[in-house]
């Protein structure tokens, strides 16, 4: 019933009521653009996630990628950069790529999922006055008319089968059009019904969003503060579920930054320009420093000195909000002052399957891995066997953290649990750690530190020992014992773009002792 009310709202010749000849209020575009994709996009080339595809007039039908970057471009967000860029050539373009998609009305099913709608209808709404305001009177008038059809249509899919944070988006839209199209009453009488059970459903009690993602976390904030902006513009007054959501996920985005002011790289999450991650939370208006952890959400952070170290300490997202989740329970990431030190791998969502699952890996991830077998069964679709007991100690007393946590990811298959023990002093210089796999039989292991790539590694003559230099120039030791330390390549996703990098790995056979003591301090000087 829901996919036929969805295809019978698409049809435009059913009866849509008035088309309007504009918006009724000015929607507005809060976030940035990027110039140099902009520029990208007059070349015919779309650039999302790392990857890049073509994207021409006459192209919509024959789009090739994969769905991650076929959401980005029916979704249309790509217009701020084509803002960005300011140049008539840019207006232009946007115009071209809208209308051809007007006309070509693509029937890739990702294009009218909900939460592609719902971007869509938001863009082309927050850049009417960039690309549509001074076209000609039959291009405003088919935009109006599509607006209208894509808002009927996202109105009868609502509320989304998509449980992530997609659904938030797809609700950002309907919003968009009630403000905008104000003779389809129906539109925001539907959202203020359907807003509140949304949010209460994406946004856990301590302010962490359900999928356990810092990227998730910050796209989600960024719809939910758009949201309210269009209640605002629109003199409506917003459910009051939505500000308290508001109100508790800045501070957990924040809790989430590292000493660059970008995002940590947990669940499909990349580190996001700083300067971005700042406007969303001075959007949210919510000031102050984050909590130091979150219960429901399972992060903590601990901080001393210039030093923090973020930890995954929770169980992974539930089914249907696991789509981008990682095999990375209990992993950590460690950044001194601005200078980030041991960082997981990153993500891939927008790649090809085999590198979006290698990112997913638990051998991704600065933890610890037994037998090379995921924490986590990784899935298409999110995962599978996946830890069901993660549990938590932690103290604080004279401005040292300890923190010991476990989880029986291996529990099925080899009856075993992984115990991590971590220790930072006041001064944030001296950071200590166990790794302890607990099992009726022993099994072989490996502990990975993958290292940021401006970090310099070498590994000493005495096997046990790794010296670290970090971009600002000052000096770290690794010290291990109770496994074999090499240095190996890496890879780094969590930028702009792919980088080489290197890890720190601690092997150890089924007849080896199975514990590992590691110890990472600053030191003054490289002798």
């Amino acid at each position: 019933m829901r996919g036929a009310r969805r295809a019978m709202a698409r049809l435009p010749t059913m009866r849509m009521g008035r088309v309007p000849d504009a918006p009724a209020l000015s929607v507005r575009d809060p976030w940035p653009g990027d110039p140099s994709r902009g520029a990208r996009l007059i070349k015919g080339e779309y650039e999302h996630g790392g990857m890049v595809m073509p994207l021409r007039q006459g192209g919509w039908g024959d789009l090739a990628g994969t769905p991650v970057m076929l959401a980005g471009a029916h979704g249309f967000a790509w217009l701020r950069d084509l803002r960005a860029l300011g140049t008539d050539a840019a207006r232009l373009r946007a115009r071209a790529l809208v209308a051809d998609w007007i006309t070509y009305a693509p029937n890739e099913s990702i294009a009218h999922r909900p939460d592609v709608v719902g971007a869509r209808i938001t863009a082309w709404l927050g850049h009417y006055d960039f690309f549509a305001a001074t076209a000609d009177d039959a291009f405003r008038q088919r935009l109006m008319s599509q607006l209208v059809i894509d808002a009927r249509s996202l109105s009868a899919a609502l509320p989304a089968e998509e449980l992530d944070a997609r659904a938030l988006t797809a609700m950002k839209g309907l919003v968009a059009a009630a403000v905008a199209l104000r003779e389809h009453t129906g539109f925001l009488t539907r959202a203020l019904r359907l807003l509140p059970q949304e949010v209460a459903r994406q946004v856990l009690p301590d302010g962490c969003h359900a999928e356990r993602s810092p990227a998730a976390q910050l796209a989600a904030l960024q719809d939910l503060t758009e949201i309210r902006a269009l209640f605002q513009t629109s003199q409506t007054q917003p459910p009051p579920v939505l500000g308290a959501a508001i109100e508790r996920m800045a501070p957990a985005l924040r809790m989430m930054r590292h000493g660059d002011g970008g995002l940590c790289l947990f669940n499909g999450s990349r580190e996001e320009t700083p300067a971005l991650v700042e406007l969303v939370l001075t959007q949210a208006g919510r000031g102050g420093r984050g909590p130091v952890s979150l219960t429901d959400g399972g992060f903590h952070r601990m901080q001393a000195g210039r030093s923090v170290m973020m930890v995954d300490c929770g169980l992974p997202a539930p089914p249907g909000l696991d789509r981008f989740a990682h095999a990375g329970t209990l992993s950590m990431e460690l950044s001194v002052g601005r200078d980030r030190l041991i960082v997981n791998c990153g993500a891939f969502p927008a790649g090809p399957p085999e590198w979006r699952d290698a990112a997913r890996s638990t051998a991704a991830h600065s933890t610890l891995v037994v037998a090379d077998i995921n924490s986590s069964e990784l899935k298409p679709e999110g995962l599978g066997r996946r830890p069901t007991v993660v549990e938590v100690n932690r103290q604080e007393a004279a401005g040292a953290h300890w923190l010991d946590v476990s989880h029986d990811g291996w529990k099925k298959l080899f009856n075993a649990v992984h115990r991590r023990s971590l220790y930072m002093a006041e001064s944030g210089e001296d950071i200590r750690g166990e790794d302890l796999v607990e099992a009726p039989e022993p099994q072989p292991f490996t502990l990975r530190f993958h290292l940021h790539p401006d970090v310099q590694a070498s590994l000493q003559q005495d096997g046990s020992t790794v010296l670290l230099r970090l971009k600002s120039g000052s000096f770290w030791r690794l010290r291990a014992d109770g496994a074999r330390m090499s240095l190996e390549e890496s890879i780094y996703l969590g930028g702009p773009e792919p980088r080489r990098s290197e890890q720190i790995v601690l092997s150890a056979f089924a007849d080896d002792p199975q514990h590992v003591k590691w110890a990472l301090s600053k030191v003054e000087r490289a002798g």
